[in-house]
């Protein structure tokens, strides 16, 4: 008997590229992965409208929806106008009370406004000053991975992710996250599925275990 596939839509995280899933392979008979990306928002845009948006781009129904840190955000948006049968996080947060304090901090001061989001658009230029294995590794990540230097988007994203109003966590919602998260730190996180050793970046760098782990979790009932 033919069994029908699953699709699974994966939306990396802000700024960044489908090319974060890149190590990501799942078992071809069951599932199968469609990428997304991200669209330059419409002046003012709302998360909700720019959410609707999104939605355009699935083409199939009873879908998977999985998300990456801010794409994480936008996917819980997305699936208040389709039903997904499941809908799974990752280095992300469920309500506004998972934000870090210096978010919290940034949102009420209105601090996210005076970042440079314009200087994202110099990453070249910022490689010729690099000094250090770490940062010199660092850059290389973000040549590879960031693919949306508009500076139009990135303001519009830090002042979503910083404002987002979520009160309550979805129903149903899947929460995968890294004990050793530097953005959204476990201490803030409730009920989630740890990846041990895993930082802000594990879907990158702790792909094994989303591979190990992912066909279960979509499975499971």
């Amino acid at each position: 008997m033919h069994q029908e596939l699953i699709h699974i839509y994966l939306m990396p995280g802000m700024a960044a590229s489908p090319l974060i899933f890149e190590n990501i392979k799942l078992p071809e008979d069951i599932f199968q992965i469609h990428l997304l990306e991200w669209m330059i928002p419409v002046e003012n845009e709302l998360l909700s409208d720019y959410a609707l948006r999104m939605t355009k781009h699935i083409k199939h129904e009873n879908i998977v929806l999985l998300g990456v840190s801010f794409g994480g955000v936008l996917v819980q948006e997305m699936a208040k106008y389709i039903k997904p049968r499941k809908l799974i996080i990752t280095s992300s947060v469920k309500s506004m009370h998972e934000l870090p304090k210096r978010m919290l901090l940034a949102k009420a001061t209105k601090a996210y406004k005076l970042v440079p989001t314009q200087l994202a658009s110099n990453i070249d230029v910022f490689e010729k000053y690099a000094v250090g294995k770490v940062v010199k590794k660092r850059i290389e990540l973000y040549q590879k991975y960031l693919s949306v230097n508009d500076s139009r988007y990135l303001t519009w994203a830090i002042e979503q992710m910083v404002c987002w109003n979520q009160e309550e966590p979805l129903e149903g919602i899947i929460h995968i996250h890294g004990d050793d998260d530097g953005v959204f730190p476990i201490k803030n996180i409730k009920n989630c599925i740890v990846v041990k050793n895993g930082t802000h970046i594990a879907i990158i760098n702790k792909y094994k275990w989303f591979n190990e782990n992912l066909p279960r979790i979509i499975l499971e009932n």
